[in-house]
């Protein structure tokens, strides 16, 4: 069983160097513009609120940021948070970050137009009960982003993840089919796009199952 303080010790070490993973950071041109364009394909086409669930150091916020969307970034690893924060001034744009639960994001009655999540799903224990409170979250005619996948290693670079995270429910990510089971019920509709092939959003070939999944309530 793993606990949050686990977990949020955790991301916070791993704050220094999440970056370096090419999907982490968005350093090199061609992988930043490889998901500023899939962001865009995603997104309204018009100024939207979006809660990045999971922001991590912030990466994708700027781009959604830089769009001209109106971000709220939400991260139970204070050090991750404080990251995104100095990312998003350092480039002059303006964003929200807290510090909190982002299967339960700490944003009161606020609803959002877009709800957004990268890679989180895997380290929550109740995987069920965010994608609830995400659907909650969101305005009549929003759209949830999740972009996951079945990792071939669980933890950070490869690294094991806290004690306990083998019980988790989707401790080494979930298939697109079955996230999809899951997420059915409580939208609209939904529609699945593969990102294995695009070596460009990884920053290299990748031989795993990754992709989005979006799904818009009625």
């Amino acid at each position: 069983m793993t606990n949050s303080a686990a977990i949020r010790a955790y991301w916070d070490a791993a704050a220094d160097e999440f970056d370096a993973e090419p999907d982490h950071g968005l350093r090199d041109e061609a992988t930043r513009e490889a998901w500023a364009e899939r962001l865009a394909s995603w997104l309204p086409g018009t100024a939207a609120d979006v809660l990045d669930a999971g922001c991590g150091t912030g990466s994708l916020s700027r781009l959604m940021a830089r769009a001209g969307h109106r971000v709220t970034g939400v991260d139970l690893a204070p050090r991750m948070v404080g990251r995104a924060r100095a990312k998003l001034a350092s480039a002059g744009l303006a964003g929200r970050f807290l510090v909190g639960d982002a299967a339960a994001p700490p944003t009161g009655d606020a609803r959002f137009d877009v709800v957004l999540s990268r890679h989180l799903v895997w380290t929550l224990p109740d995987p069920g009960a965010a994608l609830r409170e995400w659907t909650g979250r969101l305005r009549a005619g929003g759209t949830l982003i999740l972009v996951e996948g079945r990792w071939r290693e669980a933890g950070q670079s490869g690294q094991p993840y806290v004690a306990g995270g083998g019980t988790l429910p989707w401790h080494r990510g979930v298939a697109a089919d079955e996230l999809a089971t899951a997420v059915r019920p409580l939208v609209a509709g939904l529609r699945v796009e593969d990102l294995s092939h695009d070596a460009r959003l990884w920053g290299r070939a990748v031989d795993d199952e990754r992709y989005a999944l979006i799904a818009w309530v009625a």
